[in-house]
């Protein structure tokens, strides 16, 4: 259902006609209904209640992810957006929110994915106690991940600005050569002195795969869409397809580095997994959703200052990441933050466009 409904959307972009919302949308809520009516039939309206606030908490922090993914999806051909409507959105619900957690548990407790999953299902508060002794290390690698992401965007010479005088003075420091891999390694070295010896040696190394991560899909990035090479990768289907899934690969490591620390904030709520897995999942659902509208409707280019103000979260939710490896920090805080930005930025954008409309018709004094 999900293919045909986002091949329609997808022909229709191709008469120049977007979709409207209720197409957009409806999915999802078909999909979320049900979920939700399966959970309170099922569990009771208290389950169902803790349902809709971590979906509600999903959709509400990862605003800013839903931006930075509608960027990257713009250089993607349609069959790529597809696969990550839909193959992405089992990737995102089951691999990063169930399956991946799973993963970093029985690394770091030394057990088997099945001893772990048992421990989520029969032993939820301990298994919350064993994601909340790694966040250290989700923290590290998300941190400086999404760092990059930040600095990267500053660090380039843009037309549009939002924040003048810190965006001019980002964007001149920015010239000096690999100053965000400087600035984001810094970072770790300076936050991980105050860590225990244990501790310290695991989050430098996972914020360097962080990094790793980052520069390899940057830099394979960058050869497949660099200036001159695309054309050329429109002649070759091998070549195009692998410009693809660099795109795809880059789009679900960015989903993980915000949502793994979400996963872990959850357990305050609920210690429930297959609770924490709904909420969550329908709350990516939606942020899938989103990226759809954006991406079809065309908001980033109506929104001027919105991309801006999803940068900047981004680049709090990887400072309060990286404060977090030796200070406590809500994900209330964080989610809060962030979305803080990206209201402002709309707001602004809306005031400017209706500015620049005054000015457009106001008539021209001649002498």
């Amino acid at each position: 259902m999900q293919v045909r409904i986002t091949s329609v959307r997808l022909n229709e972009m191709s008469k120049g006609k977007p979709p409207s919302l209720l197409r957009i949308y409806a999915f999802s809520t078909v999909v979320s209904v049900a979920l939700i009516a399966f959970v309170g039939f099922k569990a009771g309206i208290a389950a169902l209640f803790l349902v809709l606030v971590l979906a509600a908490l999903e959709i509400t922090f990862s605003v800013d992810n839903a931006v930075v993914n509608t960027r990257i999806l713009e250089r993607m051909t349609p069959a790529w957006q597809q696969a990550f409507l839909t193959v992405g959105i089992v990737i995102a619900v089951f691999g990063v929110r169930v399956v991946l957690p799973l993963a970093i548990v029985a690394g770091a407790a030394g057990l088997s994915m099945p001893q772990v999953l048992d421990l989520a299902l029969n032993n939820p508060t301990e298994y919350g106690h064993q994601l909340e002794t790694a966040h250290p290390v989700i923290a590290a690698f998300g941190g400086i991940f999404l760092m990059m992401i930040f600095l990267d965007f500053f660090f380039k010479e843009r037309k549009i600005k939002w924040l003048k005088t810190v965006e001019n003075i980002l964007a001149t420091t920015g010239k000096l050569q690999n100053m965000s891999i400087i600035l984001a390694s810094g970072s770790l070295l300076f936050m991980s002195s105050f860590l225990h010896h244990e501790e310290r040696l695991d989050v430098l190394t996972a914020g360097f795969l962080g990094l790793l991560t980052y520069l390899v899909i940057n830099s394979f990035d960058t050869i497949l869409h660099g200036a001159g090479i695309e054309n050329k990768l429109s002649k070759g289907v091998n070549s195009t397809f692998k410009a693809g899934l660099i795109g795809f690969i880059y789009l679900n490591v960015v989903d993980a580095s915000f949502s793994l620390d979400g996963v872990i904030g959850a357990f305050a709520i609920t210690d429930q997994i297959l609770l924490i897995a709904t909420g969550l999942g329908i709350g990516a659902l939606y942020v899938r959703v989103m990226t759809v509208h954006m991406l079809r409707h065309g908001v980033l280019d109506e929104y001027r200052y919105l991309e801006h103000g999803a940068h900047y979260a981004i680049g709090i939710l990887a400072i309060l990441l990286l404060v977090s490896l030796k200070f406590h920090v809500s994900e209330v805080v964080t989610g809060l933050t962030g979305m803080l930005f990206v209201v402002t930025a709309v707001v602004q954008s809306v005031i400017e466009a209706k500015n620049d409309k005054k000015k457009k018709a106001q008539p021209t004094v001649q002498n």
